[in-house]
């Protein structure tokens, strides 16, 4: 996206935000974002309040490596990281580069040497409020030159238009939720788990036809073909595990 103007980029960034209704396209909008700005790692997450200990119960989706987010919460460095309070006390941006000294962030040793073995000598973070009141952050990281000031407002009103994004695909979330009984809830726990009719009939106390029924209503309900893709979709969508 070099070639675009600052306008032109904001723009498609925003229309692909906007145009992801679900999980799957909100997680991809976010690397595209990511990606424009020269960057490899995105990650959404709850900010730490001053008893959190560990990155993992914190995310909400993530690109990170897993074997990151270990040494990261090994070592507790959630509370040693710089900018953990600020993500509290201030809705500003925060953004750094580990060659340079920015904003008075001074990052112990330990973790700019995981951050730059990952390649994520820069990151910015964007704290902001949910739908439902609840404080967020935006990360992002990768391997680029200092952020100059125009692209930190740049970044600021695209996470404005994300949280629109984010905020849709929960309401999207919550209404498929309740779109299924909770039998329907069952029925696709038990199949998600290998279960047959006959065997989620016995387990629940029902008739495999009755079973059937409750199968045919959720694939209609969450607008499958059949329970290969509600099963998947349900996992995707959160509403069984």
């Amino acid at each position: 996206m070099s070639y675009m103007t600052t306008s032109e980029r904001q723009s498609l960034l925003t229309g692909e935000l906007a145009a992801a209704r679900t999980r799957v396209l909100f997680v991809h909008a976010l690397h595209r974002v990511a990606g424009a700005f020269g960057l490899s790692q995105t990650t959404l997450l709850h900010t730490p309040s001053a008893e959190d200990l560990l990155l993992k119960s914190l995310i909400i989706e993530s690109s990170l490596p897993a074997s990151y987010i270990r040494e990261f919460d090994r070592a507790h460095m959630l509370r040693s990281c710089p900018f953990t309070a600020k993500l509290r006390e201030s809705a500003v941006p925060q953004h750094w580069n580990l060659a340079e000294t920015l904003q008075g962030l001074n990052f112990p040793a330990e973790l700019r040497n995981l951050m730059m073995h990952y390649a994520m000598p820069t990151g910015i973070t964007f704290p902001i409020n949910a739908l439902d009141g609840n404080r967020l952050v935006f990360w992002f990281g990768g391997e680029r030159a200092p952020f100059a000031q125009n692209e930190v407002n740049e970044l600021a009103m695209i996470m404005l238009h994300a949280l629109d994004a984010y905020n849709t695909v929960r309401r999207n979330e919550d209404s498929a939720y309740n779109a299924l009984s909770a039998r329907e809830l069952e029925v696709v726990r038990w199949t998600a788990q290998g279960k047959t009719s006959v065997e989620i009939g016995q387990i629940l106390a029902l008739s495999d036809h009755t079973v059937n029924a409750y199968m045919t209503n959720a694939i209609k309900k969450l607008d499958c073909v059949n329970r290969t893709q509600l099963v998947a979709k349900a996992i995707r969508l959160k509403l069984i595990s």
